[in-house]
């Protein structure tokens, strides 16, 4: 085969999927991009939003928001390193599973804190006598203050006679002026997306939204 006709036949076959993807996602662009995922996007930006739209309660929606979001999946690249802190065992994989896709993780029942849980067992993430809520709360301080040694600086965790307005101690404070000659000091928060007091009555429009919002409530003074 001649190599102009092939040339030429690439060239039609080029110029009709232009006017196909012109005709479903509006003009291109007059520089076509040069990468893969750049010409997938609209298709799969119109499956998002047919998926979306499908979606018939907040928590489904939450769900698909935050299962989308950048580094909501990072998770599943971890190397299961058992030394490290890194390896999960059946039930967690179960229910970090389950609350990425939105699935039933339990019987709906009453919690000793008197709440009613639903089968997606959203409840054990919020409720204040959880037992693994402290656990969570030292786990993530530990790695925040790890952070600021692994940066050469000096920190201590809750410090002793420093006091918000509020009357709790702060997480962390660094040692060291940070800036205008006064230490940093820290407070661990964690939202979670799926709660009803982030999705409820409100509609969802991205996911860390609640998470933007949350610390300009927690703005206090330390002395």
């Amino acid at each position: 085969m001649p190599t102009g006709f092939v040339l030429v036949g690439f060239k039609k076959v080029i110029i009709i999927i232009i006017m196909l993807l012109s005709t479903q996602f509006g003009d291109v662009p007059e520089v076509l991009p040069t990468k893969q995922p750049l010409w997938d996007l609209p298709g799969v930006s119109a499956d998002k939003a047919i998926a979306e739209g499908s979606l018939n309660s907040p928590h489904c929606r939450a769900s698909f928001l935050a299962a989308g979001s950048q580094h909501s999946g990072d998770w599943l690249f971890a190397l299961p390193i058992a030394s490290c802190g890194l390896k999960l065992d059946d039930e967690a994989v179960r229910v970090a599973v389950g609350l990425r896709l939105g699935l039933d993780l339990c019987v709906p029942h009453e919690c000793h804190c008197g709440s009613r849980v639903d089968a997606c067992g959203v409840h054990s993430l919020v409720c204040k006598r959880a037992p693994g809520k402290t656990t969570r709360h030292h786990a993530l301080n530990d790695l925040i203050a790890r952070a600021f040694s692994s940066a050469g600086l000096s920190v201590t965790k809750e410090p002793s006679g420093l006091f918000r307005s509020d009357g709790k101690r702060p997480d962390g404070l660094t040692l060291v002026p940070w800036s205008s000659s006064k230490s940093l000091c820290w407070d661990v928060t964690i939202t979670c997306p799926l709660a009803d007091s982030c999705h409820c009555g409100r509609p969802r429009v991205r996911c860390g939204g609640r998470a933007c919002r949350f610390p300009q409530g927690r703005e206090v003074r330390c002395s």
